[in-house]
């Protein structure tokens, strides 16, 4: 549907009642730049509610999610204002999981 090749989580807490415009000035703080085919995530500070804004190369895509129970797995500003992450790890943080324990984040490399 909408490719995406890279997936950036920012840490720290975005306002939910921000709409395109403020979202994508976040993108352009945090990241430099909303670079096309990458999708950019937002929690609030209670982390149960996330934004994503995508840029698809030809316009610009914000959509919201929330949980009814829990909250995400959002890391903490002291771990840098932003992290990347795959698509298998970003299917866990949407669902709520534990998505750093997922991909190479988990990997096993010294026995």
């Amino acid at each position: 549907m909408i490719r995406i090749d890279s997936i950036w989580l920012a840490t720290e807490p975005l306002d939910m009642r921000a709409g395109t415009d403020t979202a994508l000035a976040r993108v352009v703080t945090v990241f430099g730049a909303a670079q096309p085919h990458c999708a950019y995530l937002f929690a609030n500070k209670r982390a149960n509610r996330m934004k994503v804004l995508v840029h698809d190369g030809v316009g610009i895509w914000l959509a919201a999610r929330r949980l009814n129970q829990g909250k995400f797995h959002w890391p903490g500003v002291h771990r840098g204002l932003k992290a990347e992450l795959d698509a298998e790890q970003l299917q866990a943080l949407v669902l709520g999981l534990p998505w750093q324990r997922i991909g190479s984040g988990g990997a096993i490399t010294v026995l």
